[in-house]
């Protein structure tokens, strides 16, 4: 029996266009019936703590990885300047592949990633609606074929 499935939302949102990526991408998981749950660490910001003081540091970092912890899949935006791509994104993905958590990876703009994402990745998407529209619980592998740094 197949049950809908909690998602971790790995992504940069310290712009407006990536605030609005990352929007898009929270409303195509909102739509999707296989997925029962998300977690965006955009929306846990602990605001009754002090922005950046070292217990608001300490209370994101451990809600952030409990919930990489707890999740089936994480989906992780790789968009964010020029090729790069967002250190903490990147800490997420990590701790994500040495878990064995299944990466899917979303990216808008050009179809470039470094290697240690390509061959971890599990699947590639790069319009929302394919986000809307993966079966989280048959888990196809969807492999990245684009350039490769």
């Amino acid at each position: 029996m197949n049950m809908a499935k909690n998602i971790y939302l790995a992504s940069p949102f310290f712009d407006d266009e990536q605030i609005a990526r990352v929007k898009k991408i929270e409303k195509a998981l909102e739509s999707n019936p296989t997925v029962m749950d998300y977690y965006d660490p955009r929306l846990h910001q602990h605001e009754e703590l002090e922005f950046g003081s070292p217990e608001w540091q300490t209370v994101t970092y451990n809600s952030d990885i409990e919930a990489i912890e707890a999740a089936d899949a994480i989906v992780a935006i790789v968009d964010f300047e020029g090729q790069n791509v967002d250190s903490g994104t990147a800490m997420e993905i990590g701790y994500a592949v040495k878990k064995g958590t299944p990466i899917l990876i979303f990216q808008e703009k050009e179809p470039v990633l470094n290697l240690m994402f390509s061959v971890p990745v599990h699947a590639y998407m790069s319009k929302p609606e394919d986000i809307a529209n993966y079966d989280f619980d048959a888990m196809k592998k969807i492999p990245y074929k684009g350039k490769v740094v």
